[in-house]
């Protein structure tokens, strides 16, 4: 993006200048400039009544300041991802950090935040020992976020996608080399989980979203990366779900998926609401092409003889058929 177009026109300027110039909302844009953030989490914060803060927080939004998305009955909002929140958080940069008001408002953003650490660490512990049975039959986390981090190479990420993030580890390895970030999960409490996770991390480029993956609560052609995570076997219709998918990705952008390879392990049908046992490489190759993508590149991570690991773990890598040329700023398909 040019220098050009980061500035912001008079009228806008204006709008953003008069949005921080009111005590409450300038300490709402600080809060939320840190962390994603409640109604219920950011009145207990600022000590005001829910009704002050939700007023404040509209107008941030109508300033286009603040984005505000629904979790189930939750609403969270955060700082936007635009010029008008850039020139905002530039300023945020000049306070003092150890004024006294900024400084209570930080003090209890941390108790907020080791509230939801702690509720869902709770949630985690009830889930530990199936995880945990889970993980032990197919090879460790860490050679697979390897193998994903080595596919998807250095290239720099705009927009990164996570759909089905569950505890937001992919989030956590793939984050950090993208502009912006978003994840999507249908569980609020794994969506807490990842939130927490995140937090803990220090991993401050991302939003998390609430949604059907058969339906998704994204922008279309926006993305450049998008990862499918162990997810596709829980699905009743995953080739539907990976069209869903490549419709959020921009012409030439890139789709990881992981997954399990066909196997015997019946007892996650049964008691981890598996609904395929694994996929065949052609199988997933034949999903991509019917959403538009090209098949690039495939791993199987096939456990080692000297471990209890079971499943073999399958990478795909597809990409967006459509080039986008910039000279004429129009889109083509390839086979």
């Amino acid at each position: 993006m040019s220098e050009l177009d980061t500035r912001l026109p008079f009228s806008k300027m204006i709008t953003v200048l008069e949005a921080l110039a009111e005590p409450t909302r300038l300490r709402l844009t600080v809060l939320l400039s840190e962390a994603e953030l409640t109604v219920t989490e950011l009145t207990a914060i600022l000590g005001q009544s829910q009704p002050r803060v939700s007023r404040h927080l509209k107008l941030l939004v109508e300033a286009g300041l603040v984005e505000r998305h629904r979790e189930g009955a939750w609403a969270f909002f955060k700082l936007a991802d635009n010029n008008a929140a850039q020139t905002a958080s530039n300023a945020i940069t000049q306070l003092n950090s150890n004024d006294e008001v900024f400084f209570a408002d930080r003090a209890r953003l941390v108790e907020t935040r080791a509230t939801r650490t702690a509720q869902a660490a709770d949630y985690f512990a009830t889930q530990a020992k199936d995880w945990d049975k889970l993980r032990s039959l197919h090879i460790g986390d860490a050679r697979v976020e390897a193998a994903v981090t080595q596919l998807v190479g250095s290239k720099p990420i705009s927009a990164l996608l996570d759909l089905g993030t569950g505890t937001g580890r992919m989030l956590e390895v793939l984050a950090p080399y993208a502009t912006r970030a978003v994840g999507v999960d249908q569980t609020p409490a794994m969506l807490s989980v990842a939130r927490a996770n995140l937090e803990r991390a220090g991993v401050k480029n991302v939003q998390l979203r609430q949604g059907d993956i058969y339906a998704l609560p994204i922008e279309r052609d926006a993305y450049d990366l998008v990862i499918v995570h162990q997810v596709l076997h829980y699905l009743d219709d995953p080739a539907r779900a990976l069209r869903e998918a490549a419709r959020t990705l921009m012409p030439n952008g890139r789709m990881v998926i992981v997954d399990f390879a066909p196997h015997t392990e019946e007892t996650l049908r049964a008691h981890h609401a598996h609904r395929r046992l694994g996929f065949e490489r052609c199988e997933i190759e034949n999903f991509m092409s019917d959403a538009g993508l090209r098949s690039v590149e495939y791993k199987a991570l096939v456990p080692n003889k000297d471990t209890d690991a079971k499943l073999t773990v399958s990478i795909w890598l597809g990409q967006d058929k459509r080039i986008r040329t910039d000279v004429f700023n129009t889109v083509s398909k390839v086979a």
